[in-house]
Order: structure tokens, then sequence, then C-alpha cells
């Protein structure tokens, strides 16, 4: 099998052949951080880091870039509103990013490079763009002339003559074409700003990932990925940027993720309907999140739901249902995964040869989930025995690993907290606010809520129960 990948460049599934053999080189559009993530920003840290982990099982070496923006328009209002300067509210999202990241299981990235802490290179960038006759300056701004680039639109498949404006790109009378982008922004009074040879100012936002990714991975990569809103103009015109300089592709391979709608509407902030990760997180398990994202093929629109998370909740927890009896019946056995029975053998090769077959079409990982269903069934077969061989016990359970190093829509649950300690925690709680000790009293609430641990106010005091 040879993995295939949709190049949204060629718009055509196309054998995945990196530029050096055995490593790969990946860079991805991360957050503008001005505010916590929503479920649209986590589709691609999670489909994207299975894409990584796929190919780390194949053997890759894989350096993983996601960036951070953190100046834009959007952080200097913000930093206004809160009282902050840019580089605080960037820190403090930034943050927010990791502990969301952790959340949903995802391992960091090679790197995760900052704009303000590449503005040389950027500034480098751009003068060697307008060296070349690519950009030019005007009232201290410099943008980028589309014109000058005869393949700009290719990406995205729009004619330069018929192109729909983008977020990000503004009319502006200076520009010497309406298509025309900015590079370098003049500062306004007040602002955060950086010197440079057109005075002082900032990037735009198309220039840093270009300037970024070729610093650490090169000139050209071997897959460029985001979701699907920045095909155009974001990823448009870091193609013509980065080519116009280097004359080389900026990516071998393209991909795009689709949007998540949420009960079948866009999500977007005029219609009010986001959902933050952080606030997802408190009502389900981050392996149930993980199924949601890859419950649908990457490509394709994902419709989110109170019920469809409820089901993957309920998926996942049959998933770990499985497994945890396989181990319960393994029980410290000793025995080697090779000698599992033939017959059953085949069986196991047979749902990890599909898994494969699936990934290795696309990253298609609603059909490799099915393959992980395949694997339950097997395994409760396999567990209705009178006796089960511990070979065969090992074998599903090394099969099952390897799908899930992949997928990760399974970890071991933590030790249930005993009944005892619960008692305990709830008495020493009631004390607490008797004393008025607020903080302590919180605290424990917040330890058996982790637990999941819930606690009622009844007339006879207060109960617990398990989520």
């Amino acid at each position: 099998m040879a993995l295939q990948v949709y190049n949204t460049m060629s718009r055509k599934k196309e054998i995945f052949t990196p530029q050096m053999e055995g490593k790969v080189s990946m860079y991805v559009c991360g957050p503008t951080v001005y505010g916590y993530i929503h479920i649209g920003n986590a589709r691609p840290m999670i489909f994207f880091d299975v894409v990584r982990s796929y190919l780390e099982n194949r053997s890759y070496d894989v350096n993983y870039v996601v960036n951070f923006t953190d100046v834009d328009d959007k952080l200097i209002r913000v930093a206004k509103e809160m009282n902050k300067t840019v580089p605080e509210v960037a820190d403090m999202f930034i943050q927010a990013y990791y502990e969301d990241l952790d959340g949903l299981g995802i391992p960091r990235a090679t790197a995760n490079p900052r704009v303000t802490e590449n503005m040389g290179l950027i500034i480098d960038f751009i003068s060697e763009l307008v060296e070349k006759g690519y950009a030019y300056e005007n009232g201290g701004d410099v943008f980028y002339r589309t014109a000058k680039f005869k393949d700009y639109g290719k990406l995205s498949g729009q004619n330069i003559g018929e192109l729909q404006f983008g977020i990000r790109i503004d009319v502006d009378s200076r520009k010497e074409h309406p298509e025309d982008f900015v590079l370098w922004k003049a500062a306004k009074p007040g602002e955060i700003s950086w010197a440079s040879p057109w005075g002082e100012g900032r990037p735009g936002w198309h220039i840093e990932c270009s300037a970024m990714a070729r610093s650490l991975l090169g000139d050209t990569l071997d897959i460029h990925g985001g979701g699907q809103d920045l095909q155009f103009p974001h990823h448009e015109c870091e193609c013509a940027q980065s080519e116009a300089l280097t004359g080389k592709p900026l990516a071998r391979y393209w991909m795009h993720n689709g949007y998540i709608n949420i009960g079948g509407e866009k999500m977007s902030k005029s219609l009010g309907n986001g959902v933050l990760v952080k606030d997802l997180r408190q009502n389900y398990k981050r392996t149930a999140i993980r199924y949601f994202m890859l419950s649908g093929h990457y490509r394709n629109p994902l419709n989110y739901t109170d019920e469809v998370m409820d089901q993957a909740q309920r998926s996942v927890e049959r998933i770990a249902i499985a497994v945890g009896n396989v181990k319960h019946r393994l029980n410290g056995q000793q025995g080697d995964p090779e000698e599992a029975a033939p017959e059953f053998k085949a069986k196991l090769d047979a749902v990890l040869e599909r898994f494969h077959e699936k990934m290795q079409d696309d990253f298609n990982t609603p059909d490799a989930i099915t393959a992980v269903f395949d694997w339950v069934s097997e395994a409760n077969l396999l567990l209705q025995r009178a006796h089960c061989n511990p070979a065969d016990l090992l074998a599903a359970l090394a099969v099952f690993d390897e799908m899930n190093s992949v997928l990760r829509i399974y970890e071991e649950e933590a030790a249930e907290l005993p009944s005892e300690e619960i008692e305990r925690l709830i008495v020493e709680r009631t004390e607490a606010r008797k004393a008025k000790n607020w903080a302590r009293a919180d605290e424990i609430r917040d330890q058996l809520d982790a637990q999941g641990i819930i606690l009622e106010d009844t007339t006879q005091g207060i109960r617990w129960r398990r989520k």
C-alpha cells in the first residue's frame, strides 16, 4: 500500500513522496492568540496531529511546525479592552492554547514560532521582495504586487480579475491594483511597532508564515496544512510571496480541513453559536472530542450537536469497555503475541490491514474508526470463550495499541477515588464552609469534580454520585 494524499493544488489524490527519504516537513497555520480557541480551531489541531502520528507510525521523522500570530489588529483591540499590553494578551492566550492542547491529548509541535520573535527575518523577507520588484512601498506600508506573479490564484482556483476579497484583504487607493495585499503596515500612534526600512510598523498577516516556514523548514515544505478558510486569501498569498522569492514551490502537498457547523449552521461570532474547547472539555472526555473530530472525513464539513457529542462519548466508552475487559482477562498472565492462535491472528491482521488501508487513502479516519470497532467485535468474541490464551489477548492488545497510537480515542482511566475518601472530603468541605474557608471548600469541590464526582444538596444533606 502507498499513502495517497489529496492535494488542494492539483485537486486530486497523489502518492505521497517527501523530498527526503524518511523525513517529512509539515507546517500548519496556528491561531491568532487574542482569545480562547473554539472547536473550529480544534479540528486542524486534532486532524494534523493524527497526520503526524500516522506518518511517524510509518517510520517517518516528522518536523512539525505550528505558528502563533501574536500581533495583529485583533490583539491590539483586545489589549486595549483588557487594559493590557499586546504581549501580555498573547502570553495569556498562548498559555490557554497549551492547556487546551494538553486537554485534547495533543503532543507539542516540534516548534511553535511567534511572529514577534521573528521580526528580523520577516523584514528581510519583505526587503528581498522589494528588491525583486514584487513589492512596493507607499506611505509607510508595503504591498505585494500580485500582477507580477502570473500564477496568483492557482491554489484557490480563482481568476485574478474575478477575485472575491477575503478576510484581511483591504481595498486601498494606495494600491496599484485592488488585489495587492499588505506585507508591512505603518504603525498608528500608540500602537506596538518595530523599526523597519519603511518606518515603524508591523507585518501583514500573510508574510508571517512564509518567513517562519522558510526559516524553520526550508524553501519547500512537504505538507502545508490548515483550515479550508485559509485557502484564500492566506495560503494563496503565501504561495505568491514565497514562490516569487525562491522560484520554488512553497509546498509539495496542500491539505485543508473542512468547516465545523453548529446544529446545521455555520459557526460564526455574529450568530453567537461558537463552542469553546475549554467549555467542551468540562462536559466530555477528550477521547470523545477526538472521536467526534475524526468521525467525518477531514475534507468534509462536520456538524456539531449535543446529541452527536453524546454519541461520541458512548462510542469511546464502548471501546474502553472492550479494552478494559481484555486487560482484566489477561490480569498479569504472561505470553507471546506471536504465539497467538493462527485463525485469531489472521482476523487481527485483517483488522489492522483495513485500518492502514483506510488511513493510507487520504487519512480516511471515519473508516479507520470502523476498523477499530471491527477489533472490538473480535475482542468481544474472544472474551466469550471459557478460556482465553494469554497470547491471543496480548496479540489483540498489540493491534489495538497500534491503531490507538494514531487516533488516541482511548486512554487508561485514572483510578477511581474510593468512596471512603469521597465521604471524608465532603465532610472536610462542609467544615471548611462552616469556617468560611471558601478557598479550601472550592478546592475540594474542584478536586471532586475532576474525579467525576457530582455533589447534590438535599434536605437530608449532601449526596454524591459519579458522572
